[in-house]
């Protein structure tokens, strides 16, 4: 067997092991649901449901496109700085020129181009993404300081806030549009050959390239998806709280790398859906909003993610071993 046939059958194992993980989280996000319904009557009326869909679909969206970097064993520490660049920007676009089209294209094609020169800076000049992507994090923070001078921009046609924070019988927008790009992340991750590409390149890329893999090309590719995800959260975010700042994507990106993590997505590469990333939101979303409605001191939550984060790398650290 070739080198190309044993990546093509070792790809197909990964994936169906993959799947089998989604279910399993699956399982415990039902389970979760269960124990929050008897602690807590207020968990299963129907705005508290429309809100956890809602915060998870924003979860989704940013970790989504980071979940494709993560799959080839890198890093993008940025996307929270982008979405704040790409949601001031979009602001401006807006408020300027009264087109929530212009805004929507500008906050989208920023992230895109961050998240590109991300991939030039991983690729062409050979930083470690960790790296890369910290220094632009940084970068994109002082930018955005600077060109919002402490201002605040607020008040968005109400066409495009329905975008956040319409509703479409009786669902959030935005739950629709986390139910669009999980199949097209899952249609692109595990049925494309770019998608084969990018599975093969995070379990070996010294193989994938001896295969023919355009590894390079792929990398880019990656961080940009990654980076227009970002800019794509950032016009939700925009749309629900009506107002831009330059601090607005802070908090962001420990939980977008959180879900990806607990979705069952390999820090070392190669393993992982785009489904497990959306239980991964889903499951951060519901312990949050547990911690909520159980009236538990909301200091507690960035220590809680933070425990969430490192028990799922050292699972999956445990799991490698096991099959090594």
């Amino acid at each position: 067997m070739n080198t190309a046939a044993r990546t093509a059958v070792r790809s197909r194992f990964t994936l169906s092991r993959d799947v089998m993980q989604a279910f399993y989280r699956l399982l415990g996000v039902v389970l979760l649901c269960a124990i929050l319904a008897t602690l807590s009557d207020v968990f299963l009326t129907t705005n508290n449901i429309l809100n956890v869909l809602r915060q998870s679909a924003l979860l989704f969206l940013m970790a989504s496109g980071l979940t494709l970097v993560i799959l080839t064993a890198g890093l993008d520490l940025s996307i929270g700085a982008n979405v704040a660049l790409s949601a001031c920007l979009a602001a401006s676009v807006i408020k300027i020129t009264g087109s929530p089209l212009l805004g929507m294209a500008t906050g989208i094609g920023c992230g895109a181009v961050i998240g590109l020169a991300n991939g030039i800076l991983v690729t062409a000049l050979r930083i470690p993404s960790f790296i890369a992507t910290y220094g632009m994090m940084w970068m994109l923070t002082g930018v955005t300081y600077y060109y919002m001078a402490g201002e605040t921009i607020h008040g968005f046609p109400p066409e495009f806030r329905q975008l956040g924070s319409g509703y479409l019988l009786g669902v959030p927008m935005p739950v629709y549009v986390m139910v669009l790009f999980l199949l097209i992340g899952g249609l692109f991750a595990q049925r494309t050959v770019w998608g084969q590409q990018i599975y093969a390149i995070g379990a070996n890329p010294v193989t994938a390239r001896l295969s023919g893999v355009p590894v390079e090309r792929r990398l880019v590719l990656v961080y940009a998806v990654s980076g227009a995800m970002a800019g794509l959260a950032s016009l939700i975010i925009l749309a629900r709280i009506n107002s831009a700042q330059g601090d607005i994507g802070e908090d962001l990106t420990l939980p977008a790398i959180a879900a990806v993590l607990v979705g069952g997505t390999s820090l070392f590469g190669g393993s992982g859906t785009v489904a497990g990333t959306l239980i991964g939101a889903l499951i951060l979303t519901l312990v949050l909003n547990a911690m909520n409605l159980l009236q538990i001191n909301s200091s507690w939550q960035p220590l809680v993610t933070g425990v969430i984060v490192l028990l799922a790398v050292w699972i999956d650290t445990r799991a490698r071993r096991i099959g090594e």
